[in-house]
């Protein structure tokens, strides 16, 4: 059996050497096609899909992924019945052409700002119960800035976060900023979380209600990866077994309003999504001792990322306007 010569320089393998040099030289020869289709084929799962949504045939779809493992020397999908699954490799190639697509988008919307001043697109993502005001912002700053686009993006806390990280937005409206990417975050205002029932529930009247007492209600909840449940769960986290089936699960907040209004339960909430409710008399507030819950709004940006132009503007729109469309709510 032959054996491989290694030639030893301090620590390092001159073989060690080679071989990252080869890697480097076949990651340069990745070309923007094919990241692509790892993009698009990720995210779908199917290369039919993939085909149809980057204007391409499938089998072209497929050479695209075939050359890129070809040149990598590594599988980047496993085939599935489920479909196509990312390797290690995979994942490691996509985080790359996320960033790469994220820059590339930035680039086009700094050439935009440079050839004509107030000009580009942002890409704003705002958690579900930021909805009852985001489009109400995004409005006036277009009204603001004519010339930039903005792409409204809705989804509840997991899924923002991950469009953040994934780069798909270039920011996101939250109620508190996310631990698993590094951002910068902007302060808005405040964001209090109450206790809602209908308003003829029999604690409606009462006054001082303690945490315990409200425990024994059913409450209306949303599903799991939501910002509002999570600190549900923290304003419970003191009442032994409380947590362990919060209750119904609901995938809306308008789904839990119209549930709690029909006297299946009651609901913590934030009280920027049942203004107009409470204003009507259909919902009320229920005086819950250590609430409201108060938190705050934050716009978050990743920390590796240059501000583009439209990004820019929106940040100082925000820092002079954002707090005014935010909803007031008194206890009722």
């Amino acid at each position: 059996m032959q054996k491989a010569i290694v030639l030893e320089f301090g620590k390092v393998h001159y073989l060690d050497i080679v071989n990252k040099l080869s890697l480097v030289c076949a990651v340069r020869q990745i070309t923007l096609r094919q990241l692509r289709a790892v993009l698009a084929v990720n995210r779908l799962g199917k290369i039919n899909l993939a085909a149809r949504e980057l204007g391409l045939t499938p089998s072209a779809v497929t050479l695209q992924i075939q050359q890129a493992e070809a040149e990598l020397e590594s599988a980047l999908f496993d085939r599935t019945r489920d479909g196509f699954r990312a390797t290690t490799a995979g994942l490691a190639v996509i985080a790359a052409a996320q960033a790469i697509d994220a820059r590339l988008n930035q680039l086009a919307d700094e050439l935009i700002g440079v050839r004509e001043s107030g000009r580009g697109i942002l890409r704003f993502g705002a958690v579900s119960t930021a909805k009852y005001f985001a489009p109400a912002l995004a409005a006036a700053f277009m009204a603001e800035f004519p010339g930039i686009e903005v792409r409204l993006r809705i989804g509840n806390r997991a899924a923002i976060v991950t469009d953040l990280a994934e780069r798909n937005v270039d920011v996101a409206l939250m109620g508190r900023p996310p631990w698993q990417v590094a951002v910068q975050s902007f302060l808005i205002g405040e964001h209090p979380l109450v206790i809602i029932a209908a308003p003829g529930h029999p604690l409606t009247a009462d006054r001082h209600i303690s945490k315990r007492r409200i425990a024994g209600e059913t409450f209306l909840v949303r599903e799991h990866g939501s910002g509002t449940r999570s600190s549900l769960e923290l304003f419970f986290a003191d009442v032994p077994g409380r947590t362990d089936r919060l209750g119904p699960e609901f995938g809306s907040n308008e789904s839990i309003k119209q549930a709690v209004m029909a006297g299946l339960g009651v609901a913590f909430i934030s009280a920027h999504t049942i203004a107009t409710e409470v204003e009507l008399g259909r919902l009320v507030i229920l005086d819950v001792t250590d609430t409201p819950v108060r938190r705050q709004w934050f716009t978050v940006n990743l920390l590796d990322r240059s501000s583009s132009p439209a990004m820019a503007a929106f940040g100082d729109f925000v820092s002079r306007r954002g707090a005014e469309f935010l909803p007031a709510v008194a206890r009722a």
